[in-house]
């Protein structure tokens, strides 16, 4: 398997893997193709960065998008990390995960951001983020609709040295809190 660069190519392949997952409502993939379609008609924002997961005859097995967050230092956020059923526990979510990692840790990164929903459908991908170490930071409750709460996780992938130039924060420290 072989993480590769997106490709033009690569969109209709990637609308076809959003649609197979049964996951995804129609409005999340709209979303999802709009941030390609930006990726590859106006590469010179660097707003995202996509990266596709190819076996040998170039068939596209899964993808990955990321980029930094912006009007902060260092914070990068994980938008998509999408596995076709076939590749589905076999490690590729790992394996890209763990490339986008290693690709925004080379680009200064001290934390990695993700959000997701709180719905059943979406459990598989919440004991992922565990699976590999991010912690849920937050959830804003019935922020999508009714019943359905965006569950933000944090990894820091940050140094020691970094960690020791931040300082120390708790919500105790806000001024209305004293």
């Amino acid at each position: 398997m072989e993480i590769r660069p997106l490709m033009p190519d690569d969109r209709e392949k990637i609308a076809r893997l959003l649609r197979q997952r049964g996951i995804f409502n129609v409005k999340e993939v709209q979303v999802a193709l709009d941030i390609i379609d930006e990726t590859l008609h106006r590469p010179e924002k660097e707003d995202y960065q996509v990266f596709c997961a190819v076996n040998g005859s170039d068939s596209l097995a899964g993808y990955v998008c990321f980029g930094p967050i912006p009007m902060t230092e260092a914070s990068y956020d994980l938008y998509w990390i999408v596995v076709g059923k076939r590749f589905l526990r076999k490690g590729l979510g790992g394996k890209l995960l763990g490339f986008m990692e290693g690709t925004v840790k080379r680009e200064g990164a001290r934390r990695i951001y993700v959000e997701t929903s709180s719905t059943p459908p979406y459990e598989p991908a919440r004991c992922f983020y565990k699976k590999h170490d991010y912690q849920a930071v937050c959830t804003l409750r019935d922020f999508y609709r009714e019943g359905d709460h965006r569950i933000i996780f944090m990894k820091d992938v940050g140094s020691i040295e970094q960690e020791k130039k931040s300082t120390s924060f708790s919500e105790k420290d806000l001024p209305c809190n004293r």
